[in-house]
């Protein structure tokens, strides 16, 4: 655990200093540090019952800042139906694909389904930091992120989760009936009472704000848990309902609570994620042999393909060929999900151990070069504040 907040420590001086030559985005020096003290290279740190206690803590809250960032009034409507075009290419593709490759359909399927990912948790710092949140070139990220989060996720629950399509239809069903009531609680709710405790204990030992966030955060995941759908798509809920919940009152009590959700997120249990991630990599694995190392680059092209590709077909009207490649880059970036599906993969023994370790190095190659050559592309510039994107009309 103290190398994990050491790496924690370390990593943004790096890539602040780093940063000054090329726009190498944070995440690549948590994930690249963990791999160095890890079990297969230093052997300094390996994962222990408390790390990835936290590391889990970290997905969820990755995605449920996920959903706490996208401002679906912003998207309602061209951008959220052109992604959700976009990510039914990705499935064609990608299932295609991964039934040409993989030796069994369900294994086909298993891959398939991981190339049409899209980690918007792991690109939505990028954005922030390249200050191209708040544009149009964001809000089509934004929008195709957010589909390539959430179906994906809904997909694993009706395919990949061992029982029927349609048992998994129901406990499904049962969840986004959960969602909507507390969407329906943060839209038409009286939250006067609720605003002003926020208010009242912001600066207190009270911080009812970010207790309330914290055990709705839980009960969701509880709920999915209980229900036996994905711990991540209770996460992603959360963050969307918080959202719906803060956004509609004081601008400055949003900006507070804001802070305070990324102090938590990103200063704390988001790059222990990240970390323990690189630390539990499989490279022995993965370095068995050349033919499943070979498998590394192959993936990473056909994440290009299979989510890229769809995704700058279905760019917004009127987008620039620049424009098209830069979503098509953060399109193709993907790993937390990958991880997940191929685990998944692997436990019920439908995809081998090397295959898996594959598509979890491509992803995690993905992370790596597809957000840096995107900031590339776009012309980010380095300011004093961070990256900004150089101007551009739609």
């Amino acid at each position: 655990m103290l190398l994990v907040a050491l790496i924690a420590v370390l990593a943004p001086p790096l890539a602040d200093a780093v940063g000054r030559w090329a726009p190498v985005p944070l995440v690549v020096f948590e994930i690249l540090l963990g791999i160095l003290v890890g079990p297969d290279v230093a052997g300094w740190a390996r994962q222990d019952d408390l790390v990835q206690a936290l590391s889990q803590f970290g997905l969820a809250m990755l995605f449920f800042m996920a959903g706490y960032e996208i401002d679906f009034a912003r998207l309602r409507g061209g951008p959220l139906a052109r992604a959700a075009q976009g990510w039914l290419m990705s499935v064609v593709i990608g299932v295609g694909l991964g039934l040409l490759l993989a030796p069994s359909a369900k294994a086909g399927a298993i891959v398939g389904i991981a190339l049409t990912t899209t980690t918007l948790g792991t690109i939505l710092p990028v954005l922030r930091d390249a200050g191209q949140l708040d544009t149009p070139l964001g809000d089509a990220v934004m929008a195709v992120g957010a589909v390539g989060e959430f179906a994906p996720i809904i997909a694993m629950t009706l395919f990949l989760d061992g029982r029927r399509p349609g048992q998994a239809m129901v406990y499904l069903t049962a969840f986004a009936l959960i969602a909507a009531a507390g969407i329906a609680v943060a839209l038409r709710g009286n939250l006067a009472a609720l605003n002003r405790l926020a208010d009242a204990t912001m600066a207190t030992s009270g911080q009812f704000a970010v207790r309330l966030v914290i055990a709705v955060l839980l009960v969701l995941i509880g709920a999915t848990v209980a229900l036996g759908v994905d711990m991540l798509l209770g996460a992603f809920t959360a963050g969307v309902i918080m959202r719906i919940l803060f956004h509609s009152g004081n601008p400055e009590r949003t900006g507070r609570v804001t802070a305070k959700l990324e102090a938590i997120g990103f200063g704390f249990l988001i790059p222990v994620f990240f970390i323990d991630t690189g630390i539990g990599y499989d490279l022995d694995a993965l370095t068995d042999s050349w033919a499943t190392l070979g498998l590394v680059p192959l993936f990473l092209v056909l994440l290009l393909v299979a989510r890229g590709l769809p995704s700058f077909l279905t760019a917004p009207e009127g987008s620039t060929a620049r424009q098209r490649r830069v979503i098509a880059l953060y399109a193709a970036t993907g790993l937390p999900l990958i991880v997940a599906i191929t685990a998944i993969g692997v436990d019920r023994g439908t995809l081998k151990t090397s295959t898996a370790a594959a598509m979890v190095g491509a992803g995690m190659l993905s992370v790596l070069i597809y957000p840096f050559l995107a900031l590339k592309v776009s012309g980010a510039a380095r300011t004093s504040q961070g990256w900004e994107e150089a101007a551009e009309s739609w």
